[in-house]
């Protein structure tokens, strides 16, 4: 299986030089691209110094842009599947390997990583979030994905091709919720997820409970207003 890695990067100038030597160390069989999210600071340049393969995206799209870009990209080259890889060194490549694996074995479309597959999830506000959106997939799709905020997943074809066509698509629960239902096989994976190496996140704990209430909602009622298609 042809296999790449997307690393969605916005002003991550710190902490990509560590996950990509981290992701040829761990994983060399892996290709990978950098979607340069329209950074500030010298993210496209250290790809251009060090001769990694660069996306090179004129103005900041968001994550859901520089995603959809990496997978028309990997569509267009021709890779059978595309894992998203966060350039703050949160995701542990050394888990790619078990993932194409459960993929391959088992004809998945997604495999989706999880910290709580086999760990109990910790109390907190945020994981009170995660538990509320787990339980939204299930009532909704019938289905128990036990951590649904996990943005390590890797895409089969059949599933990169929608995300790359479809303008609502998105790598985010919601989405996940909605290709369940059309018929996407699906799986999950232990992964661990490890504190940001270097700079800061976006997410505060206000936005993180922000985004856990939008997307208990948007499971239950948004994803009703897009008409079902078979992959």
């Amino acid at each position: 299986m042809r296999l790449l890695v997307v690393i969605p990067a916005y002003n991550e100038e710190a902490s990509l030089p560590g996950t990509v030597r981290e992701l040829r160390e761990k994983a060399p069989e892996a290709d990978f691209v950098v979607v340069n999210d329209g950074s500030q600071d010298r993210t496209a340049e250290l790809c251009r110094e060090n001769g990694w393969p660069l996306l090179d995206l004129p103005t900041n799209l968001g994550l859901t842009g520089a995603f959809r870009t990496g997978m028309k990209y990997a569509l267009e080259e021709g890779y059978d599947a595309a894992l998203q890889l966060d350039a703050d060194g949160q995701h542990d490549p050394d888990f790619i390997r078990p993932m194409a694996e459960m993929m391959e074995r088992e004809g998945l479309d997604l495999v989706m990583g999880s910290r709580f597959l086999t760990k109990r999830r910790p109390r907190s506000l945020r994981m009170a979030g995660n538990a509320l959106i787990e339980g939204a997939l299930r009532l909704t799709c019938g289905k128990r994905v036990t951590d649904p905020t996990c943005g390590m997943r890797l895409y089969g074809r059949r599933v990169m091709t929608y995300m790359a066509a479809s303008p609502s698509a998105r790598p985010e629960p919601d989405t996940i919720a909605f290709l369940i239902r059309c018929g996407a096989k699906t799986g999950e994976c232990p992964v661990s997820i490890r504190e940001r190496q270097a700079g800061e996140s976006y997410l505060s704990l206000g936005r993180s409970l922000r985004y856990m209430a939008q997307m208990g909602m948007n499971i239950f009622f948004l994803q009703w207003v897009i008409r079902k298609e078979k992959l």
